[in-house]
């Protein structure tokens, strides 16, 4: 070994250990007697298996593991066995050492854990639901224990921290996956923190412009915001101190995402978001006083600002269903600024900062209510439960009701219960059971006759009319929003569908018999391959139906005991590829470059759902039966498309040496003024000469907006003309329509 070499070696031994005693220190508050040795054991266990192996950056394997391990004792907050876990969470996936290995040398708890990890990590076949599978099996492991999925939580935040030594394309699929499934895990499991993290990151991977842009301003307006923010406290201080109150307060900027989501949404530019921080004011007090004195602390922060009383948020009284408790409102500050302000205890502020595992802690023995994330996970179980639960449909349902915002009803004798904003008297009634659900027939809502449709508002409450001749039916996923209740009512339509293909079975065994043919699989797969239906249970529902008819069986060819359908035309049309064959066309042409050498050969268009233009950060996604399609990384459907069908994606480059003009939109306000149309096409075909298609402009009361479209180049060329609309006189903002 040469000297440079034992030079590497030495400072990486050294990076090594000071990981090590880090994670150490992070730990050490809830370690007994024998667990830093049974640390040391997991430790040396991890560098041994790992020892030959290297990460992306170039950097030891070790520290990845280390790493996740201090996330989970110093950001989550959990137990020793939690940290031998990760340490230990990649050796069974990645090395020679077993489960058996594991359990010897710790307990069969410890093992438990790390294959529950394993299992979450293994790779499945190339089918239409691989993310959907896995994120069925993450949460199966909810229930069995809860570490397993915390500790996926920690795996997957060191990823998205250490994602730049990743290739484009990977850090794209990583990126998405995290913002389509576990940023929305994480805000249910309520780690508040990491949640907000998992968002950031994923936008600084799959739209950097956006996220460096806004990093940038935040950063330049850092001074004034501390200036305003000590302004705005100076007052409230003193009241709380005249009040011996004990109390801290934090001033925080909102994550990059949220601002980013809240210039989308009300379509306003950065300047615009005025609640660009919350002001935090944590008190100490024992548990049976937190709710009169963070009463008591909002009353004193009213007496110096005035509230927007349609901003007052009471989750002390109701938590949210993750454990969230606090008290939101937003009041106007100095200088006519709208400041959100969070009042909340110490155990709440652990609670919203690190979720379950704080939620354990504080967790007394004696309570008998249990708890809304306990109710959730209850939820979860029977939907997995559920025979004919489809990986897919699964992931659709419930990640509805990940992110969702909540509505608080009551039963008739006065129990809470709390479901998703949006939910319907229907999903109400398979809250309560499932039976009920099926059964029910209406509503009362505040003592009056509801549909079933009935969409909730908070405080209602509400009685279940129910007939045991009433059957769900295919309306009935119109007007449910919940996750159990759709998963109960496609159970019962599938259950109510076999009853009625054994119909359509004994019509076709008839039918068979007449013809002298033999009721085997072989022959109802010629019916099933001939009528293109999907299985054998679809065949014999549209025969009872009457949508097939038996009698064009005798046209068949019959020969001995076996039925011949006529061929189709070709054994495998396009709009019939398999995902395996999506799978294989992907790998043999992953070098596509859009517009250059291969663009001839290859059938792509671009997408209607976010109109790409050259410049735009762009991928290929391979269809069933129109090529790749090209989207925009921060399409509205990107993060679906490469979380459920990463295996799909191709990378994809522009090519500028075609100049090709592209359709593009732009959505423009400002003060109307006379001359304020000519003033824009003389910048749009006049100064830029580009060409326009349309233009709509409406004015009210002395304010225009309206839409434009024109063909462009690429993004430099939208972005100068972006520009110089904005520069105009009067007008207010410009933004390209996404």
């Amino acid at each position: 070994m040469g000297v440079t070499q034992l030079i590497n070696a030495e400072l990486e031994r050294k990076q090594i250990l000071k990981a090590y005693r880090s994670m150490l220190r992070a730990i050490k508050p809830q370690m007994g007697k024998g667990d830093k040795e049974n640390i040391r054991l997991a430790f040396e266990m991890a560098m041994d298996a790992h020892k030959d192996m290297r990460r992306k950056s170039g950097e030891p394997y070790i520290l990845h593991p280390i790493a996740v391990a201090q996330i989970v004792a110093g950001e989550i907050g959990l137990d020793v066995t939690s940290v031998i876990c990760a340490l230990l969470h990649d050796v069974v996936e990645d090395t020679e050492l077993t489960l058996e290995d594991i359990e010897r040398s710790f307990n069969k708890p410890t093992a438990k854990i790390i294959d529950g990890l394993t299992k979450i990590s293994s790779v499945f076949t190339l089918t239409n639901s691989i993310q959907a599978e896995n994120f069925r099996k993450l949460l199966l492991t909810l229930t069995d224990d809860i570490r397993v999925i915390l500790i996926k939580m920690a795996d997957r935040l060191h990823n998205m921290r250490t994602l730049e030594a990743m290739p484009r394309q990977k850090q794209l699929k990583i990126a998405s996956e995290t913002s389509f499934l576990y940023a929305p895990l994480a805000h249910r499991m309520g780690l508040y923190a990491i949640k907000t993290e998992l968002e950031d990151l994923s936008m600084k991977f799959m739209e950097a412009d956006k996220y460096k842009s806004i990093a940038t301003k935040l950063n330049q307006t850092k001074r004034d915001r501390n200036r305003f923010i000590n302004e705005f406290v100076k007052p409230l201080k003193v009241i709380l101190e005249q009040k011996k109150i004990n109390y801290e307060i934090l001033g925080r900027p909102k994550s990059i995402f949220s601002i980013w989501n809240k210039m989308k949404k009300k379509n306003v530019e950065f300047e615009q978001v005025y609640d660009l921080f919350a002001i935090r004011i944590i008190v100490d007090v024992e548990k049976d006083q937190e709710k009169s004195v963070c009463w008591d602390v909002y009353s004193s922060v009213t007496d110096v600002y005035i509230p927007n009383s349609n901003r007052l948020r009471d989750w002390v009284s109701n938590p949210k269903a993750n454990g969230y408790e606090a008290l939101h409102t937003t009041v106007m500050g100095p200088n006519g600024r709208w400041v959100e302000v969070q009042i909340r205890s110490r155990r709440m502020h652990e609670i919203a900062e690190r979720g379950v595992a704080a939620h354990w802690k504080y967790k007394d023995d004696t309570e008998s209510e249990e708890s809304a994330l306990d109710h959730w996970l209850q939820r979860i179980q029977a939907i997995l439960n559920s025979p004919d639960s489809n990986a897919l449909d699964f992931l659709n349902d419930v990640k509805l009701d990940l992110f969702s915002d909540e509505v608080f009803c009551f039963t008739p004798k006065g129990d809470l219960r709390r479901l998703r904003k949006g939910a319907t008297a229907l999903d109400f009634a398979f809250e309560i059971h499932s039976e009920i659900g099926q059964k029910c027939i209406g509503a009362k809502v505040n003592h009056k006759l509801v549909p079933l449709s009935y969409e909730l508002e908070n405080g209602d409450q509400i009685e279940i009319l129910t007939s045991n001749k009433q059957r769900p039916n295919d309306d009935w996923l119109n007007y449910v929003v919940t996750a159990k209740a759709r998963t109960s009512i496609k159970q019962s339509l599938k259950e109510e569908k076999r009853k009625v293909a054994e119909d359509g079975r004994a019509m076709v065994q008839r039918k068979f018999k007449q013809l002298k043919v033999e009721y085997n699989v072989s022959n109802i797969n010629a019916l099933v391959n001939y009528y293109k239906v999907d299985n054998q249970l679809e065949l014999f529902y549209r025969i009872a139906k009457k949508q097939i008819s038996t009698s064009e069986f005798k046209e068949f060819e019959i020969i001995g005991n076996k039925i011949r359908t006529p061929k189709a035309e070709s054994p495998m049309s396009k709009t019939e590829l398999t995902d395996r064959q999506v799978g294989n066309q992907l790998r043999k042409d992953a070098e596509l470059q859009i517009m250059g050498e291969m663009g001839d050969t290859i059938d792509y268009k671009f997408a209607n759902c976010c109109n790409p233009i050259p410049g735009d950060d762009v991928f290929g996604f391979i269809t069933i039966n129109e090529g790749v399609k090209i989207h925009r990384t921060n399409c509205p459907n990107a993060s679906q498309m490469m979380s459920k069908y990463g295996y799909r994606v191709v990378e994809t480059k522009w090519n500028y040496e075609h100049e090709i003009a592209f359709l593009t939109g732009l959505k423009i306000n400002g003060l109307d003024d006379v001359g304020v149309i000519n003033k824009i096409t003389n910048i749009i075909s006049g100064q830029l000469k580009v060409n326009m298609r349309s233009m709509s402009l409406d004015s009210k009361d002395g304010i225009f907006e309206g839409d434009i479209f024109v063909y462009v180049n690429d993004t430099s060329q939208l972005d100068d003309l972006i520009e110089k609309l904005k520069a105009l006189d009067g007008v207010l903002s410009v933004n390209r329509i996404e």
